[in-house]
C-alpha cells in the first residue's frame, strides 16, 4: 500500500534551517574531502567538565532515590544552591522556593517561556543579530518578532529610544543577552537601569539571557540584570551551567527573578517535560559550590586563546574588536565579501569553519563569528592559514 504525503505544520515550514546544523553539514562535507578542519564555528567548550562535578554525578547516579521522576521545578537543594551562588556572585537575594526554576539547559526555558506569555499577534522585542531561539520561540507561540538592530554605531546594544511607541505598546517580552552572542558586548548596570524604566513604562516582561556571565576577561566581571533595583519586578534572568563549567552536554540551567513569570513558565514546563535527572542536579550543586579558582583557571585558558586569535586576526588586516567577555570574536568581513561568501572562502581555502553573521539576523551581515573553543596552537594555525589565503 502506497503511503500518503507527510506535511509538516506551517510553523515548521516557515523556519530557516537551524544555523548550526547547516554549518555542521558544510563541515562534514569538507571532512569527507579529507580537509583538516579547524572548527571555530560553534560555541561548545572543548575543555572537560571539572572532575569533582563528574564524581558527584557518578555518586548520585548510583543512588536509587534519584532514579524516579524528578520534581518539575527542580530539587529544592539545587535551587538553594542557585540562590546561594547568586548571593555570592552578585549580592542578589532570591527565594529558592519561588524565585528560582530549574531548566533542562537554558535553551529549553528560553524557547518555552513564549508559550506562557505570548498570544498570537503579540510582539516580542528581539536583538538582532542574536541567538536564533529568541525569534523561533516567538514564532512557535504565534508572536511577531520586532528586531532591535545591534550595530557598531550603537555599540551593538539595542537602542531603546528607536523602538516605535506603538510597537512597544504591543510588546509582551523583551530579550536581552549580556555578555552577548555573537558580538561579545557587555551591558552595564546603567544600561540595565534604562531597561527597567522602559519595561515599567511599557509593561514589558524582560528576559535576560546571561549564559556567558562567567566567561569574562581582564578581571572585569559582567553585571547581572538582577543586580539593578526593580529588575525583579519586571523580569527574569536565564542562566546555564553549560559554559561556566563546561557542561554543555549535561543539560542543566535555571531561571531566576519574578515569581509570577516563573510560575507561568513552570506551568508550561509541567505540561511538556518531566524535569532534570536528579543526579545531574546533584552534580550541579557541586558545580555551583566550587571554589572560584576552578572558574578562574577556565577563564585564563580562554583569555590566552583570545589573546592569541585577536592579535593574529588584526595582524593579517582583519577588522576586529577585542571581546571583553564570552568566547566569541566578531570579525568584520573584508571588502569584496559578504558574510556567507567569506565563511565559504575560509572553509574552502583554509579549512576553517566560522559562522556567517547574517545567520544570527540581517544586521549581522558583514561579519563572521569565530570562537576560541579550541587550543592556542590551532588558533595560531588558523591565523596562518587565513594569512596564506591572501583573502
Amino acid at each position: 500500500m502506497a503511503g500518503f504525503p507527510i506535511e509538516v505544520a506551517t510553523r515548521i515550514k516557515t523556519l530557516p534551517p537551524y544555523l548550526f546544523a547547516a554549518i555542521d553539514k558544510m563541515k562534514q562535507a569538507a571532512i569527507a574531502r579529507g580537509v583538516d578542519i579547524i572548527n571555530l564555528g560553534i560555541g561548545d567548550p572543548d575543555l572537560p567538565t571539572p572532575q569533582p562535578i563528574v564524581e558527584s554525578l557518578s555518586t548520585a547516579a548510583n543512588n536509587p532515590k534519584h532514579h524516579q521522576y524528578p520534581s518539575y521545578e527542580g530539587m529544592l537543594s539545587f535551587r538553594q544552591a542557585v540562590a546561594e551562588w547568586y548571593r555570592r556572585r552578585f549580592g542578589v537575594k532570591l527565594d529558592p522556593a519561588d524565585e528560582v526554576l530549574t531548566l533542562i539547559g537554558s535553551k529549553e526555558g528560553i524557547g518555552h517561556i513564549h508559550l506562557a506569555f505570548v498570544n498570537p499577534g503579540d510582539v516580542v522585542l528581539v536583538p538582532s543579530p542574536g541567538y536564533p531561539v529568541y525569534p523561533v520561540g516567538t514564532s512557535f507561540s504565534g508572536g511577531v518578532s520586532h528586531f532591535m538592530p545591534l550595530t557598531k554605531a550603537n555599540g551593538f546594544l539595542p537602542d531603546l529610544q528607536a523602538i516605535p511607541k506603538d510597537v512597544a505598546k504591543q510588546a509582551k517580552l523583551m530579550w536581552l543577552n549580556s555578555p552577548n552572542n555573537p558580538t561579545s558586548v557587555v551591558m552595564t548596570k546603567d544600561y540595565f537601569k534604562r531597561v527597567v524604566e522602559f519595561a515599567h513604562q511599557h509593561q514589558v516582561i524582560v528576559c535576560h539571557d546571561a549564559a556567558y556571565s562567567e566567561i569574562f576577561y581582564d578581571g572585569k566581571r559582567p553585571a547581572s540584570f538582577m543586580e539593578v533595583e526593580g529588575a525583579k519586578e519586571v523580569g527574569v534572568e536565564f542562566h546555564s551551567l553549560s559554559k561556566t563549567y563546561n557542561m554543555t552536554g549535561w543539560r542543566l540551567g535555571f531561571v531566576v527573578g519574578n515569581k509570577d513569570v516563573l510560575a507561568g513558565l513552570g506551568k508550561v514546563k509541567s505540561n511538556l517535560d518531566s524535569g532534570v535527572f536528579e543526579a545531574v542536579q546533584a552534580a550541579g550543586i557541586t558545580a555551583l559550590g566550587l571554589d572560584e579558582a576552578v572558574t578562574d583557571a577556565i577563564r585564563r585558558i580562554y583569555q590566552e586563546r583570545r589573546d592569541t586569535l585577536v592579535p593574529g586576526l588584526k595582524a593579517v588586516g582583519l577588522d576586529v574588536d577585542t571581546p571583553p567577555a564570552a568566547f566569541y570574536v566578531w570579525v568584520a568581513v573584508p571588502k569584496g565579501y559578504n558574510s556567507a561568501s567569506f565563511t565559504e572562502h575560509l572553509l574552502e581555502k583554509a579549512g576553517i569553519v566560522t559562522t556567517p553573521g547574517n545567520g544570527f539576523g540581517a544586521p549581522g551581515e558583514g561579519y563572521v563569528r569565530m570562537t576560541v573553543c579550541t587550543s592556542k596552537e590551532r588558533l595560531s594555525e588558523a591565523v596562518e592559514r587565513i594569512k596564506k589565503t591572501g583573502w
